[in-house]
């Protein structure tokens, strides 16, 4: 059965989809099958894994409205191990469409559950705000990834996401647990990346990766090729450094 894991920050430019794609790159390089779902209306994931056939694709919105099965929309083996269910600009409309729906939080959860038995994780790249998608999105998954930039207003991102996180626990999906809070965008020539690894650590009682991600050249450009990290430049730092974020996940994985 898959692990269902939602990357989400309802702070913008944090390294949310960057993360996500990458990610799910380093996961399938070392063998595991992948899901990556695009639950964002920007749809920047899609375009970051395969900018030339966005036009032709059915998408996530297809799929919970019913209008698709997931064989229709997944998008097989952008890269080896890993498949896409893309998203665009109709996801948007998700938010007055479902207003008032019975369950309208589930139905990302309905989709997604019978796709477990095909896939080791399912990641879900979630739009940079508190939406009836996030909702969706925190209650399918089992777990959560919160990128956060080393930047001085990341604690009060950071405090957001997580007052979110516990009231869907408390309401939506019980199970639901902080997988880990990664640090991106790390720049070791400043004090202030270093000032706030640290003041993160001392203060956070959630888990926080040991693997921290760099700010990369590589890993902005990567995304207009259409490619992740780990094919567009596979020696880079950034490449590197998600696959190290990989293996951590993977081995957390055998302790629970």
């Amino acid at each position: 059965m898959g692990n269902i894991i939602a990357i989400t920050n309802q702070k913008g430019g944090v390294g949310k989809t960057t993360t996500a794609i990458n990610l799910s790159a380093s996961l399938a390089e070392a063998g595991q099958r992948v899901l990556l779902v695009d639950f964002d209306p920007q749809g920047n994931a899609s375009s970051g894994l395969m900018p030339e056939t966005m036009e032709e694709m059915n998408t996530i919105y297809e799929l919970i409205c019913g209008n698709c099965s997931p064989e229709d929309c997944i998008m097989k083996e952008v890269t080896e191990n890993l498949d896409l269910i893309p998203a665009d600009m109709n996801l948007a409309g998700c938010e007055a469409e479902f207003q008032e729906l019975d369950g309208r939080e589930t139905m990302l959860k309905a989709v997604l559950e019978p796709l477990r038995q095909s896939y080791d994780y399912i990641m879900i790249d979630c739009p940079p705000s508190l939406s009836v998608l996030t909702l969706n999105a925190l209650t399918a998954a089992d777990s959560v990834i919160i990128p956060i930039q080393c930047e001085y207003y990341a604690l009060e991102g950071l405090n957001q996401v997580l007052k979110t996180i516990y009231l869907v626990k408390r309401k939506l999906n019980p199970e639901l647990r902080v997988e880990g809070v990664l640090f991106t965008m790390y720049d070791q020539r400043t004090n202030l990346s270093e000032q706030v690894v640290a003041t993160v650590r001392e203060n956070l009682n959630e888990p926080i990766y040991d693997t921290i991600i760099p700010r990369n050249v590589k890993l902005a450009e990567a995304p207009s090729h259409g490619e992740p990290i780990t094919i567009y430049d596979t020696g880079s730092r950034g490449a590197e450094s998600y696959r190290l974020l990989a293996a951590e996940i993977m081995s957390k994985e055998g302790e629970l």
